[in-house]
C-alpha cells in the first residue's frame, strides 16, 4: 500500500479521500502560525489584499471595516465571504493577483495584510506599476523541524514554508504534490518530481495524490 505524507494535519473528510483509496497517511503540522498585534491608522479600507487564509483569520476580531478584498485562492476568499468582505478578484497565486489588480483596478488604493515570509511578487509588480497600496503584517510563520525515518510513496505540500521546513531535516526524494505554483517552484529546488494540484485547495492535491497513486 503506497503512503504519503502530509506537511498539515488534515480534516477528517479529508483523510477519508485518501483512506478510501488504499493509500496510507501520515501527517504532521510543518508549519505554526502565530498572530501578532497590529495598528492600523484607519479602521475603514476599501480594498483588502489576502494572499493567505490565515491573514483573514488573523484580522476578523480586530475593529476594521473592510469592503472588498482581493484574494489568493478559493479557500481564501471563502473565509472573507464568510466574514462579510466582499470579494472582488480570486487568483491562483500572488503574482497573477497581481496582474489582475494591475490590468482592472489600477486606480484603487489598497492593503495588503501579509505574514513574515510572504513572497515579494505581489508588492514589487503594485510598486513597479504605481498601485498605491499600505502592507501591515498580521501573523508569523514559524517552522516546525523533525526528521522522518520512513519512506514515502508522496508528500504533501501546502506552502513554500511547508517545503522549507521538511527539507530542512530530510531529502526530497520522492513525489512532491503541491498545492499551486509557488510551492511547486519552491519544491523544484529538491526534485524534479512534482504533480500540482489543478487549482489551489487541499482537496485538489489529495485528488492528484489518488489519481496518481490509487493503483499503485
Amino acid at each position: 500500500m503506497a503512503t504519503v505524507l502530509s506537511t498539515k494535519k488534515l480534516a477528517p473528510n479529508q483523510k477519508e479521500l485518501l483512506l478510501n483509496s488504499g493509500i496510507g497517511l501520515v501527517e504532521y503540522d510543518a508549519i505554526s502560525i502565530e498572530f501578532v498585534e497590529f495598528n492600523i491608522e484607519s479602521q475603514g479600507i476599501q480594498n483588502a489584499i489576502f494572499t493567505s487564509s490565515n491573514a483573514v483569520k488573523a484580522i476578523k476580531d480586530k475593529d476594521l471595516q473592510i469592503e472588498n478584498c482581493f484574494c489568493v485562492g478559493d479557500k481564501t476568499a471563502a473565509y472573507a465571504s464568510k466574514n462579510g468582505i466582499k470579494c472582488m478578484e480570486i487568483a491562483n497565486n500572488s503574482k497573477e493577483l497581481a496582474r489582475k489588480i494591475i490590468r482592472k483596478h489600477n486606480q484603487k488604493e489598497f492593503h495588503f495584510f501579509s505574514g513574515n515570509k510572504r513572497r515579494d511578487e505581489l508588492p514589487q509588480l503594485l510598486k513597479e506599476n504605481n498601485i498605491k497600496y499600505e502592507e501591515t503584517q498580521v501573523y508569523n510563520t514559524t517552522l516546525n523541524l523533525k526528521k522522518f525515518e520512513s519512506e514515502f510513496e508522496g508528500i504533501l505540500f501546502f506552502s513554500p514554508s511547508g517545503v522549507k521546513s521538511f527539507t530542512h531535516r530530510n531529502l526530497l526524494d520522492t513525489t512532491a504534490f503541491c498545492i499551486g505554483d509557488t510551492t511547486a517552484f519552491e519544491a523544484k529546488r529538491h526534485t524534479n518530481k512534482i504533480v500540482v494540484a489543478a487549482k489551489p485547495g487541499i482537496e485538489n492535491v489529495i485528488a492528484k495524490v489518488v489519481s496518481n497513486l490509487k493503483n499503485d
